[in-house]
């Protein structure tokens, strides 16, 4: 862990490098993606089972990419009853939340009288990429598949990584079907986001791709945006506490190094305090709660990499730097919570006092935990389920609105030098 304070001599260059994009545009990712992207283009599935043998270690056919029924009914008796009461309960408060933020078709008059609104249709076929790796997310399938059966989206498209044997993780295949999973395939990486973005022999395109995941992942979003719809930019885990000397010590270490144990070593953590003597006992409370921690290594990676104690003078300081971090998580645990939040503009979910753990947010507490990292929250915000809805304006004019439009038209027209635009509403008299 690196430990920062406002009155080092070096505070301010630390923070630019602090704040600076980890992977979103890294060179070397980037032409590796755009490799993987072009590939996939070109040779279809067979490029498909060629980066599953080289990235996976799983030698296949096209004809096993698909997940067969027998799988799904394998996956399905396999499910013991916690584990479908723990996928139950969630996919209630997720499918609830997501209701609430449907978009609703509508229509009003317009000045001429005329009938204009807009009008919300599911999209028809969708991509969702749920991670595999060392932490199978089943938790990712109803956080994404869940939104779109609610959208009313008709096909969802789930894609995947194997393992090894060519497997795919039988909790990740049964939380996707209950999910409401209409397809789903056993290829992961940025091949897996270039299948469903041009489309192969075995995968047919999408409209849009939802989920998260690895750097590459993100990349390849990134470049097929255009060729395809894209949700956002979700990768890595992150979290950042901003914390007064109300907070509990032992809650703040738990949380930050849950979030460190994913796996891929770039997750990000960050404390950020007005209190040296919170700062100190975070320290000490990592450092006792890390080694009880299964994932021990994985952890250690983040702890020397990408972990940060931050002392700050004030808690508007605190905010200020939160809201340049664009963290995935933050969690408020400070006395006026709320209040505080309120100037945070740019996180990608909030967790607020300290009974909010971000844990909630990963597992069952109702919206996605599709956010944005790497800083892209200043400019995108997490996963909704209005996000598989697609927008179509409707305009409906009578004789005697366009009549009442017409000299507006005619000015426009000529001030542009569209002369056929004018004629094209004069010709309706």
């Amino acid at each position: 862990m690196k430990v920062l304070r406002h009155t080092d001599r070096q505070f301010a260059r630390e923070l630019a490098r602090i704040a600076a994009s980890a992977s979103l545009f890294d060179p070397v990712i980037e032409q590796r993606t755009r490799a993987i992207v072009a590939a996939v283009a070109a040779r279809g599935d067979a490029a498909l089972l060629d980066f599953t043998e080289q990235f996976d270690g799983a030698k296949l056919t096209a004809q096993q990419l698909p997940v067969t029924r027998e799988e799904l009914l394998a996956a399905s008796l396999k499910a013991g009853r916690p584990l479908r009461a723990a996928i139950a309960a969630a996919r209630l408060n997720i499918a609830r939340f997501a209701r609430k933020s449907r978009r609703k078709s509508w229509h009003a008059r317009n000045s001429h009288g005329a009938v204009v609104g807009e009008k919300f249709d599911p999209f028809a076929r969708v991509g969702i990429y749920v991670p595999g790796g060392t932490a199978p997310l089943a938790s990712t399938a109803l956080m994404t598949i869940t939104l779109a059966r609610e959208a009313g989206c008709r096909e969802i498209v789930v894609c995947s990584p194997c393992g090894k044997d060519g497997g795919l993780n039988p909790t990740i295949v049964f939380a996707a079907r209950a999910a409401g999973a209409t397809e789903i395939y056993r290829v992961g990486g940025a091949q897996a986001i270039a299948a469903l973005a041009y489309g192969t022999e075995t995968i047919r395109r999408v409209q849009k791709i939802f989920g998260p995941g690895n750097a590459y992942v993100s990349m390849a979003k990134r470049l097929l945006f255009g060729h395809v719809a894209v949700d956002l930019l979700a990768g890595p885990s992150e979290l950042l506490v901003l914390a007064d000397d109300s907070a509990d010590a032992r809650f703040i270490a738990a949380d930050l190094l849950a979030q460190a144990e994913h796996g891929s070593g770039h997750e990000r953590i960050w404390l950020v305090t007005t209190s040296r003597q919170l700062l100190g006992a975070v320290e000490r409370e990592i450092s006792r709660q890390f080694p009880a921690l299964s994932r021990r290594k994985m952890v250690q990676r983040v702890l020397d990499r990408n972990a940060w104690l931050i002392l700050v003078k004030t808690m508007a300081e605190g905010v200020a730097l939160t809201n340049r971090l664009a963290p995935e998580h933050c969690e408020v645990i400070a006395r006026r919570a709320r209040a505080v939040s309120r100037g945070i503009t740019t996180a990608g979910a909030l967790f607020l006092g300290n009974y909010s753990p971000t844990v909630l947010g990963d597992y069952v507490a109702g919206p996605s935990h599709v956010l944005p990292t790497d800083g892209a929250g200043v400019s995108f915000a997490g996963l909704t389920v209005d996000q598989f809805q697609r927008r179509t304006s409707v305009v409906e004019y009578s004789r005697a609105g366009l009549r009442r439009a017409l000299p507006a038209v005619r000015q426009f027209a000529a001030l542009e030098g569209l002369d056929g635009h004018g004629k094209s509403a004069e010709v309706r008299f």
